[in-house]
């Protein structure tokens, strides 16, 4: 997981909304110096001056993130990016990555483990919020583990654009895949929002091959998270007509769907 970043915006406040998302965290887990000011260049020359901040989290939350677990072993960024653990050393990650699993080698009992770990951790989160709520089980259309928290008022953990559920996801995918040692898709819910969201994300991806095909041009859509661009490419990928790529930088990535060409 990112420690540290640094965003543009028109104004601090969008910059800080742009480093957040780079993040995946809400402002209260920060702290934040505005680099430079929007404004005016010297005598007018040359484009408007973007404001620019650098963001940092602050030293409690990640100390909570490190702790989450249990124990007092740190999480390390490696390790919140899926990197297997080093057996001669407790917590440390080797280079490489945790090895993805695909779900024709899992058993029923394997598949059983890993939605356990996610939700155990899930639970942990929630105490620590004075939360009560449900813990609801699917199996996703590529074969991924969905877990909805289902309860009243949840929408602290859904947050502004859905960045306190994503924070959500990352700590609980880091503290999952370092538990079980690899990785397996795990997607956090609640109250059924992903799927809404996707649902809407769906019917923008349609949109855009229309668009596509209609002008025989590439479409640019706005920036996304991650999991965002995913469900447009898998929504699309088997459309004949259109194809798909993710360009530009983060938090400024964004889905581009092109006409195929002939």
């Amino acid at each position: 997981m990112k420690r540290e970043t640094t965003a543009e915006g028109t104004t601090v406040e969008e910059a800080l909304d742009a480093a957040l998302a780079d993040l995946g965290v809400q402002q209260d887990a920060v702290q934040y110096e505005v680099v430079e000011e929007a404004g005016k260049r010297l005598f007018g020359l040359g484009s408007e001056r973007r404001a620019q901040v650098r963001v940092w989290l602050r030293e409690e939350f990640v100390a909570e993130l490190n702790t989450r677990e249990g124990d007092d072993t740190p999480i390390s960024e490696d390790a919140a990016a899926g990197a297997p653990p080093d057996p001669g050393q407790p917590g440390a990650v080797p280079p490489g990555g945790f090895p993805t699993v695909a779900l024709e080698e899992l058993s029923d009992e394997d598949l059983d483990r890993i939605a356990d770990e996610a939700v155990s951790t899930i639970q942990s989160v929630l105490d620590g919020f004075g939360i009560e709520a449900t813990i609801e089980e699917y199996e996703g259309d590529e074969g991924e583990i969905i877990l909805d928290i289902v309860g009243a008022d949840l929408g602290l953990l859904i947050g502004r654009h859905g960045r306190t559920l994503d924070a959500l996801q990352v700590l609980v995918a880091a503290i999952t895949n370092r538990r079980l040692g690899f990785r397996y898709p795990v997607l956090v819910d609640v109250e059924g929002y992903r799927n809404r969201r996707r649902v809407k994300l769906e019917e923008i991806g349609q949109r855009a091959a229309d668009r596509a095909v209609r002008q025989n041009g590439p479409v640019k859509l706005r920036p996304m998270s991650a999991l965002e661009r995913r469900v447009v490419h898998v929504a699309l990928r088997d459309d004949q007509r259109v194809v798909t790529a993710s360009e530009g930088e983060e938090p400024f990535r964004s889905v581009v769907v092109s006409p195929r060409r002939r």
